[in-house]
């Protein structure tokens, strides 16, 4: 005969159905957020997905791990603490992209207001401004659409390592058609190449020229549409970006710094409709472990930012199309 206190417990999780097994999951402790937000920090912005690490990293560790990954793939998932949690890092991700590119953001928020005062579009910074707009609208419409239905199809583990799989043959089928096709314009690649001392602001004043010469509306909206993929555990938001970029003709490094200011309005759009979760009742035990590990996703995110603009001057995205494939077939593997 069961007792007392175990009865109580199976009446209260039959009577909370999905919703009140997420309330048990959703404690988190300070070692796990402060892992999975310095993951997160790296991850987001390298183009290795992720949410597709949010899911493979805690389903191999497994144990109280597994069950995070859980949280993200259940129909209760949209009221879930651990994915405000998630939220929250990348949130912290996009503070970091917004400290780095600064002075770059605020040229391009001053080019907006004038050129929407003055409804026209008349300087180089004006038209990048209004690029990103464009760029955003379509996966901002399919994100509200279409995320939180495709997070509980695919959000699994055996899901997210066959989209990893994919994410290394874009990046590595990306960089084998550009090798093809691109005849560099020496001229482009000079103003590319040119140096300033604050990347921030050397992106709109050397970098301007060259995405505006390069990218039109149909391949602003193209991108834009592109980023929608990532909405798929294991495809990654930066490394598609840059791949469409790069197929539009730009170098790594301005592909690279396209991607990151495009992902930015989108990561902070979405945490601010889902942070407010973390106010609720429910989210009082990780409400600690998310300020750890949203500052260390923060921290984490804008040294990987530095180091990738300086990497994608004169590396490709080679390395990391391998390590997916070759995490991805692994995690096929493992999960199937």
């Amino acid at each position: 005969m069961r007792s007392g206190k175990s009865g109580r417990k199976d009446r209260a999780a039959a009577l909370a159905g999905p919703v009140g097994s997420l309330r048990v999951m959703s404690d988190l402790s300070y070692f796990q957020a402060a892992t999975i937000g310095l993951l997160q920090g790296v991850t987001e912005l390298f183009p290795v997905s992720s949410l597709g690490h949010s899911i493979l990293v805690p389903a191999w560790v497994g144990g109280s791990w597994g069950h995070l990954v859980t949280e993200q793939s259940t129909k209760a998932s949209e009221s879930s603490p651990y994915l405000a949690f998630i939220v929250a890092t990348h949130v912290a991700t996009a503070l970091a992209l917004i400290v780095f590119y600064l002075r770059a953001w605020v040229r391009i928020v001053k080019g907006l207001w004038t050129s929407a005062v003055r409804r026209s579009i008349e300087t180089p910074t004006e038209r990048l401004a209004w690029l990103i707009v464009v760029a955003t609208i379509p996966v901002g419409i399919l994100g509200l659409a279409l995320e939180h239905p495709l997070r509980v199809l695919f959000a699994k583990p055996l899901a997210a390592a066959a989209f990893l799989t994919v994410n290394g043959i874009i990046l590595l089928g990306g960089e084998q058609l550009i090798r093809r096709r691109r005849a560099a314009d020496p001229a482009v690649r000079a103003a590319v190449r040119a140096r300033t001392a604050d990347a921030g602001s050397a992106l709109v004043e050397r970098e301007q020229d060259v995405l505006v010469a390069k990218v039109g509306w149909r391949d602003a909206v193209a991108v834009g549409v592109a980023q929608s993929f990532a909405l798929l555990a294991g495809i990654s938001r930066s490394g598609i970006t840059m791949v469409a970029g790069l197929v539009r003709g730009l170098d790594h490094e301005s592909a690279a710094n396209f991607a990151f200011l495009l992902a930015t309005p989108v990561i902070l759009a979405a945490g601010v409709l889902k942070l407010p979760d973390l106010a609720k009742p429910d989210a009082a035990g990780i409400r600690g472990p998310t300020i750890v590990g949203a500052v260390l996703a923060g921290l984490a995110a804008y040294v990987a930012v530095r180091f990738l603009t300086r990497y994608f001057e004169n590396r490709s995205l080679r390395p990391f199309g391998v390590y997916c494939l070759v995490a991805g077939v692994i995690s096929v593997v493992h999960f199937a």
